[in-house]
């Protein structure tokens, strides 16, 4: 793997060595760290149900990729039926929600209930304690990306009762 340092040292050598040295040593980086793409074929990853200890309702989770170490980020399909919804919750590096279809719901701790519509994209900082799901007609499905911090990406609290919900 080609880290921060090496290119560090790359970027400092190519001020002093030229291109053609350059292009070399990139060379020899890639006979040592190879690299290719990876592609992670429809219907290779198997859908999941939603877990009753974090969801309330129907929800499908379709993964769709977690990145090798040294990164650290996942992303993930989730798709709540009309009326269900994760339980309280945050994230050590924040999550990403990109809205891909449907009407759903938002709240974080102490705030109003939010609409989202797809095309939407929603930003929780890190440790932000909030929940998110479809409206009580209307099913949502948005991507969900999120970063882990020592090997977590999420911590899960108590659900959110109908009466929080319904507000």
């Amino acid at each position: 793997m080609i880290t921060r340092r090496h290119v560090l040292i790359c970027g400092g050598a190519a001020a002093t060595i030229g291109p053609g040295r350059m292009r070399a040593l990139a060379s020899e980086a890639q006979k040592e760290f190879p690299m290719d793409i990876d592609i992670k074929r429809n219907g290779s990853r198997p859908s999941q149900k939603g877990s009753s200890d974090w969801f309330t309702g129907t929800v499908r989770v379709d993964p769709l990729f977690q990145a090798a170490d040294p990164a650290r980020v996942g992303a993930g399909q989730v798709t709540f039926e009309p009326g269900a919804r994760t339980a309280w919750h945050t994230h050590p590096l924040g999550q990403t929600l990109i809205v891909t279809a449907g009407l759903g719901w938002v709240q974080r701790e102490g705030g109003p209930i939010e609409e989202i519509r797809r095309g939407d994209v929603v930003l929780f900082p890190p440790g932000l304690k909030h929940w998110h799901g479809a409206s009580p007609t209307t099913a949502m499905t948005p991507i969900a990306i999120q970063e882990s911090l020592g090997g977590k990406n999420v911590d899960w609290m108590e659900k959110v009762s109908d009466e929080q919900y319904r507000k």
